[in-house]
């Protein structure tokens, strides 16, 4: 059949369908497309993304880029088979992103929860790499349980075992590591002086291992730090938080060289990058903004090399010092460790 009866075909089963309403129903997907990147060194609605009161900041001439991904909710037919023949974009089952056990609104939620507490995490691990570390200070001790007589609030403990304490966090993954009975040595300071005791693990039935205290996570740092951003939901953005974070508070170094930098990245506060979501349509992001490299998760890396954009080199990371190190590498001329 000939190009123009192949036309005139389709367009007539098109037509057939709107007829019935066939293409204006809606389905149970989703359109996943580029979402907006910030630049986490600049302004956002005139506002100053990351806030710092107190002491010295630097102003880079490069830019430290977020990527998002945008979501289009309510998705009809005709909508999906655009995007189906769209490379920028990904249709998706509704699930995947809502949850059949969860309202658009309490996902709207989580990922508002996760996006404060990547956040939270991005600012502690920035601190720690600029000379600001965790203390792991006992808040309250349980009576009757092993700390008692032993600790006090407000002591500071610094090592089990020989290990440093580096996050609240690490010091239970340590204490739950072993059953219970086991025999710890925990090093602390109280007033400032360095002390040591043993404590024997207890454990409820049903119950992980435990030293009988409550924990808390200070970070002492002579200075005001707040992120201010709206709009953006879940936990990818940490990485780019955290480098952000360290770029203005080194008045040393500019981290960009200049350059626009894109990446995406989830962070813990051991400085640890995990993956995420939506990397097809971050990289298409981060070329529309003119990246010249994207920082990308070890884990994602494989997807994106699937989807790489012309010039985009793909630095892979999976800490924050292999982040500075890829920067570094950018500055200097050099290749950074590519995925």
């Amino acid at each position: 059949m000939r190009r123009r009866g192949v036309t005139v075909l389709l367009g007539a089963v098109i037509t057939a369908l709107l007829s019935i309403g066939v293409l204006a129903a809606p389905i149970p997907y989703v359109v996943l497309g580029p979402g907006p990147t910030v630049d986490t060194l600049g302004k956002e609605d005139g506002k100053e993304v990351i806030q710092i009161s107190g002491t010295a900041t630097s102003t880079s001439k490069g830019q430290l880029r977020l990527t998002t991904v945008g979501v289009q909710p309510d998705v009809k037919l005709l909508a999906a088979i655009a995007g189906w023949f769209n490379d920028e974009k990904a249709v998706v089952p509704r699930e995947l992103i809502y949850p059949p056990d969860e309202s658009e609104k309490q996902v709207e939620e989580r990922n508002a929860q996760e996006f404060a507490a990547s956040q939270t995490s991005a600012e502690t691990a920035a601190l720690v790499e600029l000379g600001y570390p965790v203390q792991v200070a006992v808040k309250n001790v349980v009576a009757g349980g092993p700390s008692e007589g032993v600790l006090r609030a407000g002591d500071v403990i610094t090592k089990v075992d020989g290990e440093a304490i580096t996050t609240a966090p690490r010091l239970t993954e340590l204490i739950q590591a072993k059953p219970a009975g086991t025999v710890f040595n925990v090093e602390f300071t109280r007033d400032g002086k360095a002390t040591s005791a043993k404590l024997t693990t207890r454990a409820q039935e049903g119950q992980p291992p435990r030293i009988g205290i409550e924990i808390e996570q200070k970070q002492p740092h002579p200075f005001e730090l707040k992120i201010d951003l709206d709009e953006i939901g879940g936990p990818s953005a940490g990485l780019m938080f955290a480098l952000g974070i360290i770029d203005k508070l080194d008045t040393d170094d500019d981290l960009t060289g200049g350059h626009i930098i894109a990446g995406t990245g989830t962070i813990d506060d051991e400085g640890r990058v995990g993956p995420i979501g939506g990397i097809a349509q971050k990289l298409v992001g981060a070329k529309n903004a003119g990246a010249t490299v994207f920082l990308t998760p070890a884990d994602n890396c494989a997807e994106a090399k699937s989807n790489a954009q012309s010039g985009l080199p793909l630095a892979k990371v999976s800490t924050l010092d292999d982040a500075l190190a890829a920067l570094k590498a950018v500055r200097d001329g050099a290749q950074p460790s590519l995925c």
